[in-house]
């Protein structure tokens, strides 16, 4: 493959986080050129996709283009993904895997697509190569993804593999915990640059808290994680991958960051928060204890308090959590004056028991359930005179 050709490259994401991702992407030194509800587009090499698989902390996948065609049917299908050099992209003794995103008439089921993009790879690599590699629903290792809409058809090198939700650090998940991704949406859209303090009652297995390390540190995500789908492509240059690794641990800043408080009343939420931050490498950055969210330590402000309660869609009953939802917005009152508090839920009736008015409120989902981050100024004295 040449890793120096500029192509689409699409990266995904969870509906509510494109605008996020494009921050990142704005950063990284790329101009999107298409912000759509589950992913970006820019322009870039794999060289490129390297880079951003080790960066990005918001994305899904990075999804490098190989070729599009006009597609009316199954055979149209066959014919188009038979006619890309796949014995330039997959090692014939590799593994592929096909996943497919179909709106077409003449289908009905998605794994009809991917057995149908597969043949074609396995048949035009025997033909080239002289040999069929094997195929199935891992992927961890080569990853070819189909987007097929209509009559245009698109197909991608899925460069990531398993998706860089996946940083690998979480080995001990607690209950119903927020994913990695989203996390750090979350942060970034609360503002958090690791120059102030954050505070995470309700920290569960600790997701927000590391996410809040890792970016207060600058330690690029991906460098967690040692595989990705773009390390078994033909041609492959190892030195390139080890020196846009390098270049990525180089960002790191050594400066502790200010404190990062993270607090449960479950012990087992403490201790599965504990052992994930030091798999992650940022557990002497968390300060955590075992104690009510309302006896969570606030340090001086200026700071960002955000709680991400349950909300009765998992794991309890909405009206017992009403109660829990009213002391947030005591607890915000009474501790937190001089803080921005946010409060993360998926139910905007229990929302309302926080008793405070939210200056903004941003769309996300956390997997099929619609949530609200929910922002309060929570000003020093009157807010007359904080004005």
């Amino acid at each position: 493959m040449d890793f120096d050709r500029a192509e689409t490259i699409r990266v995904t994401c969870a509906p509510g986080i494109p605008p996020y991702l494009a921050q990142e992407l704005t950063a990284l030194g790329f101009e999107a050129q298409a912000v759509e509800k589950t992913f970006v587009e820019i322009r870039g090499t794999l060289r490129d996709a390297m880079r951003l698989n080790l960066h990005l902390r918001t994305a899904f996948h990075v999804l490098y283009l190989l070729g599009e065609f006009r597609c009316t049917g199954p055979q149209d299908l066959y014919d188009g993904a038979a006619a890309l050099a796949w014995e330039e992209i997959i090692p014939p003794e590799e593994y592929v895997c096909v996943t497919s995103s179909v709106s077409h008439p003449s289908i009905t089921d998605w794994t009809y697509a991917n057995l149908k993009v597969k043949d074609a790879i396995v048949d035009r690599m025997q033909a080239k190569a002289g040999k069929r590699p094997d195929s199935g629903p891992e992927r961890d290792r080569v990853v070819v993804a189909v987007y097929w809409h209509g009559e245009e058809c698109r197909i991608f090198l899925n460069t990531t593999g398993n998706k860089l939700a996946d940083r690998g650090y979480r080995k001990r998940p607690h209950m119903a915990p927020m994913q990695e991704t989203l996390a750090a949406a979350v942060l970034m859209a609360a503002g958090y640059d690791g120059t102030m303090p954050l505070v995470n009652p309700m920290c569960g297995s600790g997701t927000i808290a590391i996410e809040a390390a890792l970016m207060a540190t600058g330690r690029a995500p991906g460098l967690l994680r040692s595989n990705f789908g773009i390390l078994h492509a033909k041609g492959i240059d190892d030195s390139a991958w080890q020196a846009v690794r390098r270049e990525a641990a180089k960002a790191r800043r050594k400066d502790s960051p200010p404190p990062i408080i993270a607090t449960d009343i479950d012990p087992k939420a403490i201790e599965a928060a504990r052992a994930n931050a030091k798999t992650a490498g940022v557990d002497t950055l968390i300060d955590f204890a075992v104690c009510d969210f309302a006896e969570t330590r606030v340090p001086p402000p200026p700071g960002i308090v955000l709680l991400n309660p349950e909300y009765g869609e998992r794991l309890g009953e909405v009206a017992q959590l009403e109660g829990t939802y009213k002391r947030i917005g005591d607890f915000f009152k009474q501790r937190c004056r001089g803080y921005t508090g946010y409060v993360f839920t998926g139910n905007r009736e229990l929302a309302k028991r926080v008793h405070l008015t939210p200056s903004r409120r941003m769309e996300f989902w956390n997997a099929k359930i619609e949530c609200r981050l929910l922002k309060y100024e929570l000003y020093e004295g009157t807010r007359r005179a904080a004005k």
